[in-house]
């Protein structure tokens, strides 16, 4: 790199004497704005603690404050010997139906779920007319936030109708290992995609601030007969998530 490039990177990390938010935050966004921004890549090397202190006129204190916080959000992890490394982010490819469970177990990511809640109750307009049932059939409803090496990544809300799932608490970790085992195997999904702003009950789950942008996918998954037996909203933080399509011509 650039002696150039350098010198622009440390300009943008200064925290600013006029702004009352406290230096820690300043510098944690700052760096966090920076890596979103594609300006420090996935498995570079930050600077040290002593370095950001040096360079930036900050205390250590202020440094190691900053970095937990980027730490906490999954943006940067710390290696034993090593130093902090910006994180990978989690690439989930648009043409393979495949789920959160499934993606992470291919990158060596460890899943896991914390449930919000699971309950039967009678349908909304918008899973009726998504899901092709009637407004008198119950569907079970599945709140959760899903974590990757104990970070939140989304929070998903799903929809299936009772007949599919009776049971909701049946359900552990993988909703689509319970339907595999159900008889209930999810073949074909449409998917859509778009930019949202974290509401504050959405930003206080993932652990973002209320406004964020976040990816919102809504899926339709459909059984082997072709009917519709899932709907799913899931809220990405999209500082973690990168949606990749090959194209062919």
């Amino acid at each position: 790199m650039t002696a150039l490039k350098m010198t622009m990177r440390w300009n943008e990390l200064k925290p600013r004497d006029d702004d009352p938010t406290p230096l820690y935050l300043q510098l944690a966004r700052k760096i966090a704005d920076a890596i979103n921004a594609g300006r420090w890549q996935a498995e570079e090397a930050l600077p040290s603690e002593r370095v950001l202190s040096e360079k930036l006129g900050i205390s250590r204190v202020t440094a190691r404050k900053a970095l937990d916080v980027l730490v906490d959000q999954g943006l940067i992890n710390r290696r034993q010997g090593s130093g902090t490394f910006i994180s990978q982010p989690l690439e989930q490819p648009l043409s393979r139906l495949t789920n959160f469970t499934e993606m992470l177990a291919a990158k060596g990511v460890e899943s896991s779920t914390v449930w919000i809640e699971r309950k039967i109750e009678m349908p909304t307009y918008d899973e009726v007319m998504k899901l092709g049932i009637s407004t008198a059939t119950p569907v079970a409803r599945l709140q959760r936030l899903r974590l990757a090496d104990g970070v939140v990544m989304a929070v998903e809300m799903t929809t299936l109708p009772a007949t599919i799932l009776p049971d909701p608490l049946a359900v552990e970790s993988s909703l689509y290992a319970y339907l595999d085992g159900a008889g209930h195997r999810v073949v074909r999904a449409l998917q859509h995609i778009r930019a949202v702003n974290a509401s504050k009950k959405i930003a206080k789950q993932a652990n973002i601030v209320a406004g964020d942008a976040m990816l919102l996918v809504t899926r339709i998954g459909f059984a082997e007969d072709n009917v519709a037996i899932e709907l799913t909203h899931s809220y990405c933080r999209n500082d973690y998530y990168d949606f990749v399509a090959e194209l062919r011509r």
